[in-house]
This record gives C-alpha cells, structure tokens and sequence, in this order.
C-alpha cells in the first residue's frame, strides 16, 4: 500500500470537511439535542458523499461529473430548499420531543439526510478535482489500486473530523439544560435556513 497516496488522501478529505458550514451545524445540533451517535452518523453521510465526489476525481469520472455539473441548477434548488426546510424544522423543534425524534427517525435517517444534502452540491466535485490535478492525481494515472487509497484516506480523513466534531461536542451536552437546548434550536435553524437562502440567491445570479 502507498502510505504516501493514502496520506494525501487524509489531508483532502479533512480539509474539505474541517470548514463549518450547513452540515457542521446540524452536526453539532444534532449532537447536543440527540446524542454523540447522531452526531456521528450526520458527520459520516458528509464523509461518504465526499467519498463519493473523491472516487470521481480520483478514477477520473469525467462523464459523471459532467452530468452532475449540467444538473446543477436542479441538485442546488433541491438542495437550498432542502436546508430551508431542516432550518424552520429545527427552528421549531422543542426540546422535550428530540429523544423521541431520534427514535422515530433512527440513525439511518441521520445519515442519509446529510448524505444526500452533500450530494447536492455538484461544485465540491470541481473543489476535489482541482486539488487532484494540483496534486497530480486525477485519475491515478490509470492505477485503480493507487485511486481507491486515495479515496479511502479521503474517506478516513472527513471521517475523523466528524469524530473529533461530535466527540468535542458530546463533551457539553450534559450542561445543556432544556432551555438552553432551546435556544440552540433556533440559532442553529436560523444559521441552517440562512445557508438554504443563501443557496437559493445563489440561482438568481
């Protein structure tokens, strides 16, 4: 195994997914009000879809991400409207219902909604494929062997963030009280629906 391309791999997928954005926030809502697991597994849908976005660049997809680039007009409207929709959700949440909501919902759902909201976000495909070609590794040079290190540590790498990020996190859930967890609802929904505008506005330029 290339310690070396598993490595590089590592560094791309921590740095794509140490920015806080949209799904960091959920992340740590998600934590607070639900638990270190939750937290997680939304952590880990992010991670898979950056997987996902690695395994393009790295075995040189390029029909794939061509497709994707043509749809995103409607993967960005879907994915807007999506975070809209999670924002006035958790803006509303009420603390006492969120370990029955955990229940009801169950880890899958964690992860796949994160999953597919990273998804929705064609561009990260270009962010992945320009540090392949700046690392000169898109495509692996033909080397299937050297493209799935590249992504696993890709993998590994957002992986551990999302560790690291609902671990730190968990760590202060038991010193939130319920009218603190409150207020958490409403400044993540706030933070999580402003980033859904913010993608919405985004269509009209």
């Amino acid at each position: 195994m290339d310690l070396s391309l598993l490595f590089k791999g590592f560094v791309i997928g921590f740095s794509i997914a140490a920015p806080v954005g949209p799904i960091g926030v959920l992340c740590i809502r998600r934590t607070l009000a639900q638990g270190r697991t939750t937290g997680l597994l939304s952590g880990l849908g992010a991670a898979t879809a950056d997987a996902v976005y690695g395994c393009i660049a790295g075995f040189g997809l390029t029909f794939i991400s061509a497709f994707l680039l043509e749809q995103q007009l409607w993967l960005t409207l879907f994915g807007g409207a999506f975070l809209c929709y999670l924002g006035l959700k958790t803006l509303l949440a009420q603390p006492a219902s969120q370990a029955a909501l955990a229940k009801s919902n169950g880890l899958i759902g964690a992860y796949a909604s994160t999953f597919f909201l990273t998804l929705t976000n064609p561009a990260t495909i270009l962010s992945f494929m320009a540090i392949f070609a700046g690392l000169g590794l898109v495509g692996a040079g033909g080397d299937y062997l050297a493209a799935t290190i590249l992504v696993f540590g890709v993998f590994i790498g957002s992986a551990l963030w999302w560790l690291a990020l609902s671990g730190g996190v968990s760590l202060f859930r038991a010193r939130v009280d319920a009218r603190g967890l409150r207020w958490v609802n409403r400044l993540s929904g706030v933070i999580i629906g402003g980033f859904g505008l913010l993608v919405l506005l985004s269509l009209l330029r």
